[in-house]
């Protein structure tokens, strides 16, 4: 690979992942805010400066190695923005909106890029292969955090609306389960797949799971904003 390619793909691939997990991450912070939680701007985390959010494992090299590897699912993380859940006014509700802002925030991002490959249409040359394949990554990006991040998994959100919709006993089975969650996400992720290919098969359960959502949410966006 020449150096302007991988300058290129650098651009293409790792702009629209960068924001997609730092503005997922600033939205929790800012919706915990306006619920009376003020733990995130305290820590100086409400910000929309992605270099404030950046873990350079989680959102650089690990989502970095995955695409290079080509793994069929791409995960990243930023640094979670602290929020303290019991200085909330109403702590198990608005734990709810709190977890939901992220992926929100995904699906917001993914309408962008879409209108971003609207404009990218009516370009040409260079620009337009350039924009184009920026916005396509980042509409794909953002739709599979935001539903990634809704699977009840500890850590991720869905497990944290759950726990906001289920009567407390049973929220504080998440609560346990949380200090393994990143442990369990990589086996599903990383380790599970490559075991079944040295067994001569391929097999990626979160894949299966999001690709049919995925897709159908992708098309949803394109049709609700023209493109198709």
């Amino acid at each position: 690979m020449s150096p302007g390619t991988f300058l290129e793909n650098a651009f293409i691939y790792g702009i629209p992942l960068i924001f997609a997990i730092t503005l997922h991450e600033a939205a929790h912070g800012y919706v915990a805010m306006m619920f009376g939680d003020p733990t995130a701007k305290n820590a100086g985390r409400l910000s929309l400066n992605p270099i404030k959010h950046v873990d350079p494992f989680g959102t650089v090299l690990m989502p970095g190695l995955l695409i290079a590897f080509g793994s069929p699912f791409v995960f990243g993380y930023a640094k979670p923005v602290p929020v303290s859940f019991w200085r909330l006014e109403h702590p198990k509700r608005d734990m709810i909106f709190v977890a939901l802002a992220g992926p929100l925030t995904n699906i917001a991002l993914a309408y962008i890029s879409t209108l971003f490959l609207l404009l990218a249409s009516i370009l040409e040359g260079s620009a337009q292969h350039f924009l184009s394949a920026m916005s396509l990554f980042s509409i794909y990006i953002n739709v599979t955090l935001a539903l990634f991040n809704l699977l009840p998994i500890p850590p991720l959100d869905g497990s944290r609306v759950l726990a906001g919709i289920l009567p407390r006993e049973f929220g504080r089975y998440f609560d346990e389960l949380e200090r393994y969650g990143m442990f369990i996400l990589l086996g599903l992720i990383v380790i599970l797949p490559l075991i079944a290919r040295q067994l001569g098969f391929e097999f990626n359960l979160l894949s299966w799971i999001l690709s049919e959502p995925i897709e159908w949410t992708v098309r949803f966006i394109a049709t609700s904003v023209g493109l198709r």
